[in-house]
């Protein structure tokens, strides 16, 4: 049996759980065989964490496959995919573990299922260490739909550290095939806006004044802009747990989006946050990029299975991104280049392209 199996380092590069959700997905995908070693090697708790599980355990009732080794603290799994199947499937991480992290990891699958899906994926909807919900449904789902698939997501209610307690639905139907995106054309910022929150026993002053700071950070950089961030109260009905944040989307002529976030913690005051949100989506607008830090290792798995050649403009390409394409080389047998950007106007920037030659994907059941 062991002469069949793609094995996976799951110690290099990012060396954590983003190994795991492009080798599953794409051993899923391309039935694959799996074996990943070393998982969360690294870390300070090694191996799989109750969100890993989750994913895992998703990925293999997606497809009918046969997953050995997971358990919490297990640092080597095998994975034997079967053919993926639509319909509804729950992933519950039991934790304030992200959704948005599910979600990755199961999306690309059920785009080449034989029928619709329904993913409920529970969990934290605004959680450290990973995109907030609000960044899946502002940033990354209208670039991702570019390659030619549309999703549902409906947020059910929203869950924060370290409750969780969040869910969410995405309903989705597969396609034949992925059309390659080209994200190389950055325009002018147009607008700039956003949503600060707060939930639970958190003062709505505590959503102005986060909504304040960054507005006033942002000023200083955009002069000739209106930034109009709205300070929310998350409904009882609506949120599970207390928690504050705020999400800032800047969107461009050619309508590229990039985005800053940040959630609060105890003992960190209000415009902290703000400030902190802010920071990070000017940091995102000063690299002459088409697409934003966070959006750039999500992008790949789509380029790698697109029918075609795809490019998208970064900043500085993340660890992330550089994991994801290998694991997609890798196993994907996808070809892509990294390559300073030529454009005269890049030059004084830490731009670059990233280029695919997706393998072109087909969903045998459509």
């Amino acid at each position: 049996m062991a002469g069949q199996w793609v094995e996976v380092d799951g110690g290099i590069m990012e060396g954590g759980g983003q190994i795991l959700r492009v080798s599953t997905a794409l051993s899923c995908l391309l039935g694959l065989p799996l074996r990943v070693q070393k998982i969360r090697a690294g870390r300070s708790t090694p191996g799989l964490r109750p969100q890993h599980l989750s994913g895992l355990e998703m990925i293999r009732d997606l497809c009918d496959g046969q997953l050995e080794g997971a358990e919490i603290g297990s640092t080597e799994i095998t994975f034997a995919p079967e053919k993926i199947r639509g319909g509804t499937h729950t992933a519950d991480t039991k934790t304030a573990g992200s959704v948005c992290l599910l979600m990755q990891v199961s999306m690309p699958c059920v785009l080449f299922a034989a029928s619709p899906s329904e993913l409920r994926l529970k969990g934290g909807t605004n959680a450290e260490m990973a995109p907030q919900i609000d960044y899946t449904v502002m940033v990354f789902k209208p670039i991702v739909e570019k390659f030619g698939f549309t999703f549902n997501c409906d947020i059910k209610m929203r869950g924060y550290y370290p409750k969780g307690g969040g869910e969410v639905i995405i309903r989705m139907s597969p396609v034949k095939q992925l059309n390659p995106i080209n994200l190389t054309d950055r325009g002018s910022v147009t607008k700039i806006y956003g949503r600060s929150f707060v939930a639970g026993v958190l003062p709505f002053k505590v959503a102005k004044d986060m909504a304040a700071a960054a507005v006033r950070c942002i000023r200083k950089e955009v002069r000739d802009l209106y930034v109009n961030i709205q300070p929310v109260q998350e409904s009882k009905d609506q949120a599970f747990g207390n928690g504050n944040g705020i999400i800032i989307i800047a969107e461009t002529s050619t309508g590229c989006l990039f985005a800053g976030s940040s959630l609060g913690k105890r003992g960190v005051n209000a415009d902290r946050v703000g400030i902190e949100a802010a920071e990070m989506l000017l940091a995102n607008l000063r690299h002459g990029g088409a697409v934003d830090e966070y959006l750039q290792d999500q992008l790949i798995i789509f380029m790698a299975l697109a029918n075609g050649v795809s490019r998208i403009k970064t900043g500085p390409v993340t660890l992330h991104t550089q994991t994801a394409i290998h694991f997609a080389e890798q196993l994907a047998k996808a070809k892509f280049t990294v390559k300073k950007s030529e454009d005269e106007e890049d030059s004084t920037k830490d731009t670059y392209v990233i280029e695919c030659q997706g393998i072109g994907m087909t969903n045998p059941n459509i």
